[in-house]
C-alpha cells in the first residue's frame, strides 16, 4: 500500500508595536516583551470537515505486542551474542597469556613450537571472529525481516480498516505537523493491531495476561 504524502508548512507571524512617544516607555516594554517565555498551547479539538485521518507511528510502536515480541526476541540475540564474544574473548586471551607464560619460563625448546602456538592462537581468534560475525548477520538480516513484517501488518490492517471507512488518506503525524485532534485515530489503530495479533497468535493473549 503506497503511502500518503502530507506536508504541513508553519507560518511565522512576527508582531509589532506601535511607536511610542515616550523613549523610556518603549525601552521598559520591549524588555518585558523579551522577558515573556513561550507559552505552549493545546490544540482545541473541533468537527472535522475532511475525510483524512491521521495516526502516531511511534505509538503504534509502543504499543503494538508484535513490536513487543520483536523487542524480546531481539533482547534476547543481544544477550546470546555479548555471552558469546565474553567466552570467545576469554578463551582467546587465557590461550595468549599461556603462551606469554612459557616464554617467559623458557617452556618452549624450539621455535617451531612457539610458532605451532601462535599459529593455534590465530587460528582460534579467526574462529571467533567468523563466529561472532555470522551472529551479528543473522542478527541484522532478522531486524529487516521484523522491519518488512511489521511495515506489512501495518498496511494491511490499514487497507482492511478503511474498506468500511472510506477515508480519502490516512497520515502519518510528524513532530511540526498539526492536525485537528478529532482525525487522530491512533488509538483504534493500536487496538485493531493487537486484536487481530491476539487473533492469530492464541498465546500472545496469555503471555499478555500473566505480564499484567
Amino acid at each position: 500500500m503506497k503511502k500518503p504524502a502530507f506536508a504541513a508548512a508553519s507560518l511565522a507571524v512576527l508582531l509589532m508595536g506601535s511607536a511610542c512617544s515616550n523613549t523610556k516607555e518603549t525601552t521598559a516594554e520591549a524588555s518585558e516583551n523579551t522577558a515573556k517565555k513561550t507559552v505552549k498551547v493545546e490544540s482545541e479539538s473541533f468537527e472535522p470537515t475532511t475525510n483524512i485521518r491521521y495516526y502516531n507511528m511511534d505509538s503504534v510502536m509502543s504499543n503494538y505486542e508484535l513490536v513487543k515480541t520483536f523487542n524480546e526476541a531481539n533482547l534476547r540475540t543481544m544477550t546470546e551474542l555479548q555471552n558469546a564474544q565474553r567466552s570467545r574473548e576469554g578463551e582467546l586471551n587465557r590461550m595468549a597469556a599461556n603462551i606469554q607464560q612459557k616464554m617467559q619460563n623458557n617452556g618452549y625448546l624450539s621455535e617451531a613450537s612457539y610458532n605451532a602456538d601462535m599459529a593455534e592462537l590465530n587460528k582460534k581468534q579467526q574462529a571467533a571472529q567468523n563466529y561472532l560475525g555470522s551472529l551479528q548477520a543473522r542478527a541484522q538480516e532478522e531486524a529487516l525481516r521484523q522491519q518488512e513484517e511489521f511495515i506489512d501488518s501495518v498496511n494491511n490492517f490499514l487497507a482492511e480498516y478503511n474498506k468500511t471507512r472510506h477515508y480519502d488518506a490516512i497520515l502519518l503525524f510528524a513532530p511540526g505537523e498539526h492536525f485537528n485532534p478529532a482525525l487522530d485515530i491512533t488509538n483504534d489503530i493500536i487496538e485493531g493491531l493487537n486484536a487481530r495479533y491476539k487473533k492469530s497468535n492464541p498465546t500472545a493473549k496469555a503471555d499478555t495476561d500473566e505480564k499484567k
